[in-house]
């Protein structure tokens, strides 16, 4: 046969719009995608989060595993603590009902204490013996082999369910949220070497500045896991509070106020943080404003802001801008380096905003692992 006289602008309809070839080379196409597009999408998007839910799953593995190990070298327990810490891993917390918010915060502050509490009492019962600095360190590493768990778990399940279904718009919002899931979960994975070792992290950086200022003083326990000390600047009387360090410890800075309010007036409140950063802004910059600069859940915060407010009592707030992985890993020199100036700016903060012979609480907020006072 003699392919050189086909007449490729007959056979493809260039020169006749009605061309059968042609009009096929367009409609199969769009017959396919109109009842085949959304499966089409499903499988292309499936292959990207697949990658995703598999490094999760390393994640959550890892990080049971090195839980794990830690107990075994340091705690020395003496059955095999394998079973326990997975029924640790799988435990949950049930949100008090808030149809009724009256006294919901209250409610939430209860079951979240109870918690700790609990998890605290059974990590020690692998081995009595162990200090308390090592058991705010494995408690720390259970929380995160905890979280990873849990993340991995939810997002398997909405794959899962969006596949079951054949249905592509129920993926679209897990594959949206899957960068900022992976990197939280990123951030985790690498805080669990700065905690096994004791290093200080980046969310540590309030405590670091407030332990600085209280080296020289008397310290005191004033609250569980929490430690005050008084100093004076400027004719001004200065309480210094922070969580009691070197363990990985947040303290309970709401009962402590609650508890130096009771006994001293107040003229004004500074609260040092780390603040995740935006998007564009440079890590390690400094910010002043106004409230209570604490995360968390909201129960520190909220009984903070009440007490403020029954005394009108002005909060200030100096945060450090870093992204969530410098926040739970190890601390960075120039997140560290900042430590003098934060504390020449409460010295300004002081000066600018309150008077000779007042009474003025600087709070060092966040988990003060590696950090001293």
């Amino acid at each position: 046969m003699n392919y050189t006289n086909i007449d490729f602008d007959q056979l493809f309809g260039s020169s006749d719009q009605t061309n059968p070839v042609m009009m096929l080379i367009w409609i199969v196409p769009i017959i396919i995608f109109v009842f085949y597009g959304q499966r089409i999408q499903l499988q292309i998007t499936s292959g990207e989060l697949k990658k995703g839910i598999k490094k999760l799953e390393e994640y959550k593995i890892e990080s049971r595993n090195e839980l794990i190990g830690y107990v075994k070298k340091n705690m020395n327990p003496k059955d095999d603590p394998t079973k326990k810490i997975d029924r640790f891993l799988d435990y949950f917390t049930i949100m008090p009902v808030n149809l009724d918010p009256t006294g919901i915060v209250v409610k939430v502050r209860h079951i979240v204490r109870a918690r700790e509490d609990y998890s605290r009492e059974h990590v020690k019962s692998l081995s009595p013996e162990t200090s308390d600095f090592e058991l705010t360190k494995i408690q720390t590493l259970l929380e995160i082999a905890t979280s990873l768990q849990m993340i991995y778990k939810v997002v398997n399940h909405l794959f899962l369910t969006a596949k079951k279904q054949n249905n592509y718009p129920l993926i679209l919002p897990l594959q949206m949220m899957m960068p900022f899931i992976m990197e939280e979960a990123e951030a985790m994975h690498k805080a669990i070497p700065a905690f096994k070792m004791g290093q200080p992290i980046g969310d540590g950086i309030g405590p670091m500045v407030i332990g600085k200022m209280m080296l020289e003083s008397k310290k005191e326990l004033i609250a569980f896991q929490t430690v005050l000390s008084e100093t004076e600047y400027a004719g001004r009387k200065l309480f210094l509070l922070k969580a009691e360090g070197p363990g990985a410890s947040v303290g309970r800075p709401g009962d402590a106020i609650q508890s130096i309010i009771s006994k001293n007036k107040l003229d004004a409140i500074i609260m040092v943080d780390a603040s995740l950063k935006m998007e564009g802004e440079e890590s390690a910059t400094i910010s002043q404003g106004f409230g209570a600069a604490i995360g968390g859940i909201g129960i520190e915060r909220f009984q903070i802001e009440d007490i403020a407010t029954k005394n009108e009592i002005p909060i200030f707030a100096i945060v450090i801008k870093q992204s969530i992985k410098e926040a739970i890993t190890l601390m960075t020199k120039e997140i560290a380096d900042k430590a003098d100036e934060i504390r020449s700016q409460i010295y300004e903060m002081i000066q600018d905003n309150t008077k000779s012979g007042q009474s003025i609480l600087l709070i060092g907020v966040g988990n003060t692992m590696g950090v001293n006072q």
